[in-house]
């Protein structure tokens, strides 16, 4: 009787304990996030490896990216073309998935006029790579811009553990970088309209 009444008693305290651990849901949105976090602090070169005409600007230049701040629901990731710092992508979480946003800076750190375009996922994923169709408010600014082919415009991100890609797509068009996580460099400066 004795081993009996031990044995229930360990039984309702383990149900008891798992009853209070929260559970847990593991997305590939929270896996992806997680992918990026593990390179903060570091910067990585990269190439244009799919783009047209209009991208040859960025071909000749040294292109990095600097995984530069990581809090627990937002990375910020500096993008730079030579010397232009303008760039920044901000990956938020949401309540339903990740948001990309473009967070485009004048050199004297002012918004530019063309700045916080992206949009949001709309499905899961996978914990390697995230598309981002563009929003309203970024559909309602290049149409306002004069660029209304850019409304079809969806960002694409891709983690591998050798490989970080950007990508645009849309009719007609491709825009792709890929960045070698093999080798990091030393980050560049903060970019413009950001501190050290």
């Amino acid at each position: 009787m004795k081993i009996t009444y031990l044995s229930f008693c360990a039984l309702a305290v383990s149900q008891a304990a798992f009853a209070q651990a929260p559970l847990v849901s593991i997305t590939p949105q929270d896996q992806f996030f997680t992918n990026l976090t593990a390179l903060c602090g570091k910067a990585f070169l990269g190439n244009v490896t799919v783009g047209n005409e209009s991208d040859n600007a960025f071909s000749k230049e040294k292109l990095v990216m600097h995984v530069r701040s990581c809090s627990k629901d937002e990375l910020q990731i500096p993008f730079h073309v030579g010397d232009n710092a303008s760039r920044t992508w901000i990956i938020k979480k949401t309540g339903s998935g990740l948001q990309l946003k473009h967070d485009h800076r004048t050199a004297k750190g002012e918004d530019d006029k063309s700045t916080m375009y992206g949009g949001h996922t709309i499905d899961a994923g996978w914990a390697q790579a995230q598309s981002f169709p563009a929003d309203q408010y970024s559909k309602e600014l290049f149409v306002a811009s004069g660029i209304p082919q850019s409304a079809g415009n969806t960002w694409h991100m891709y983690i591998y553990p050798e490989k970080f890609t950007y990508r645009l797509t849309r009719e007609g068009r491709e825009f792709r970088v890929d960045f070698d996580l093999t080798k990091a460099i030393t980050p560049p400066a903060a970019p413009w309209g950001y501190k050290d």
